[in-house]
């Protein structure tokens, strides 16, 4: 048991900045949007170092995707958040970044008999004959995972690294359990 690496692969977070953002400014002033506002009312702005994008909302809403880690999409918010006072936006100093979902990988030092963890384990889906994974709901994190036969899981809807961590030490445990009883 044990001795996976967990790999973050994305993180979604979210700023409220208090403040109504006029959307064409941003887009009259900076590089790198995408704005479209007959498909979505928000824009797009890519950020490169760390790597990500973040949704931006004329309410004041910042949504950052594809960060690597909480830390980084704190940084690309404040980045953001940075730009748009330089062009006259009067964001308040102080507002919040909630972390909304980590998304994150890891294969299990074990093959799983999918079948066996689908009939003896509360609160999964598996239909082989559409898509390959066993989708697994954990209440305590709430997460859900996806199984692989191979031991690859990826694990999504936790609110922070730890939470990901307990949660696929909890799952790892439980499915050695299960192992042995078979």
């Amino acid at each position: 048991m044990g001795g996976y690496r967990i790999k973050i692969e994305n993180v979604v977070a979210s700023a409220t900045l208090g403040v109504d953002i006029k959307l064409e400014k941003i887009v009259s002033k900076l590089d790198r949007i995408e704005y479209e506002p007959e498909q979505f009312p928000g824009l797009v702005m890519r950020v490169d170092n760390p790597k990500a994008a973040a949704l931006i909302f004329s309410s004041g809403k910042i949504v950052c995707t594809g960060a690597k880690s909480p830390s980084d999409s704190k940084l690309v918010i404040s980045r953001i958040v940075k730009k748009l006072r330089g062009i006259g936006f009067k964001i308040p100093q102080k507002y919040k970044v909630r972390l909304e979902n980590i998304v994150a990988s890891a294969k299990l030092n074990q093959e799983l008999n999918l079948d066996m963890i689908a009939f003896t384990l509360e609160n999964t889906e598996y239909e082989p004959e559409q898509f390959p994974g066993l989708v697994y709901r954990m209440d305590d994190p709430k997460v859900t995972f996806l199984l692989f036969g191979s031991g690859k899981i990826i694990c999504t809807g936790g609110r922070s690294a730890a939470d990901v961590k307990r949660a696929i030490e909890r799952l790892d445990k439980r499915l050695t359990k299960l192992k042995k009883e078979f």
